[in-house]
């Protein structure tokens, strides 16, 4: 390549550069105004809100309250909402306790995952190796799961790395990546590239669902925390929710498409192995979350310049009706209903290195 060749490229390559920072610059000058514009939230005291079935999320409301947690009553989800005291990139909790996933934020940021009490105050944190994107815990608060990406930083992306982690009265087990998976032929899942991602755990304490993928395929599987092992169900599943009956799990999926990133929501009856496609036709990169045994949840983020803020939406789990916004600036949601005995583990702090016996 001549000098004046190389000149050219290097010109165009500055210009690029240029054009990507004003461009960064101009988009987080836009979000400053609006979050500067922004009327206040306006708040209940939490302890009312916690007192009868609510939802517990992360507030999306551009301002100074942007990222923290916060609840509303199912009675009233449009209504005024309780502001916590931290902000969390994910957060899920149950009647005895609860978790938030947080990031420092600034040029090198750390991660941690916080453990809370029936309060939702932060009771213990562990460290977290990447970038948040999933929590969930057990019904009795014992289990919390974590899933961060190692490399990458979305679902979308054709090549990325995760670490999924189940802890049990605080302490860390093993990556699922070493764990026992077996294929639908019977064969273990020994791919260098094998990731794991989206737990959900059933009332036993014991029996767990997640994602397996390798080699561009996803696989819904069914785990045991006691053995050690996963076992694949069927292909094209992922982020996986129980419901609270325990019948159905809902998925999102790709339907044939290979294209990164492109998702619908689905069901699948555990008993008859039927799955149904939800009334959402949208792209949906969420773990959902059940509102009841006949209705799901889950996280859209709006178009355009209001990116930024989402709201959770839900729709019957038959695939019939119409998507509608139950609760508006919110993402990651966790629906709070029966009462639950508090059991003395959830007050053992997390642990990031302490490892039970295999």
């Amino acid at each position: 390549m001549t000098r004046g060749r190389l000149a050219v490229l290097g010109l165009v390559i500055a210009a690029c550069v240029a054009l990507t920072v004003v461009y960064v610059l101009q988009v987080r000058q836009a979000g400053e105004v609006r979050a500067a514009t922004a009327p206040p939230v306006a708040t209940v005291p939490m302890a009312g809100v916690l007192a009868a079935p609510h939802v517990v999320f992360r507030n999306t409301t551009l301002g100074t309250d942007y990222g923290k947690l916060a609840a509303v009553p199912l009675s009233d989800t449009t209504g005024p909402r309780a502001l916590g005291s931290i902000s969390c990139e994910r957060v899920y909790a149950t009647r005895s306790a609860g978790v938030c996933v947080t990031s420092s934020g600034g040029m090198a940021p750390t991660y941690a995952v916080d453990a809370l009490d029936a309060d939702l105050t932060k009771t213990s944190s562990a460290a977290l190796a990447g970038l948040p994107s999933r929590a969930r815990m057990s019904v009795d608060g014992r289990l919390v799961s974590t899933t961060t990406f190692i490399s990458g930083h979305s679902y979308a992306s054709s090549s990325f790395s995760t670490a999924t982690v189940i802890r049990v009265e605080g302490k860390a087990l093993s990556n699922l990546e070493s764990w026992t998976t077996l294929l639908p032929d019977g064969q273990r899942l020994v791919a260098a590239d094998r990731n794991f991602w989206g737990v959900t755990f059933a009332p036993d304490d014991d029996t767990f669902y997640a994602t397996a993928a390798s080699g561009g395929t996803t696989w819904l599987v069914r785990g045991s925390i006691k053995e050690r092992t996963m076992r694949a169900l069927r292909t094209d599943a992922e982020c996986p929710s129980l419901s609270p009956d325990g019948r159905h799990v809902a998925y999102k999926k790709r339907l044939g498409n290979p294209t990164p990133g492109v998702w619908r929501l689905a069901t699948l009856d555990l008993t008859t192995g039927a799955e149904t496609l939800l009334a959402e036709t949208r792209n949906v990169d969420d773990q959902m979350e059940w509102l009841d045994d006949s209705t799901v949840l889950y996280g859209m983020p709006r178009a355009g310049t209001e990116a930024t803020t989402s709201d959770v939406w839900r729709v019957p789990a038959d695939g019939s009706g119409t998507p509608t916004v139950l609760v508006p600036n919110a993402s990651s949601p966790a629906v709070v209903t029966a009462s639950a005995t508090v059991p003395a583990a959830t007050q053992t702090p997390l642990s990031s290195t302490t490892t039970p016996k295999e």
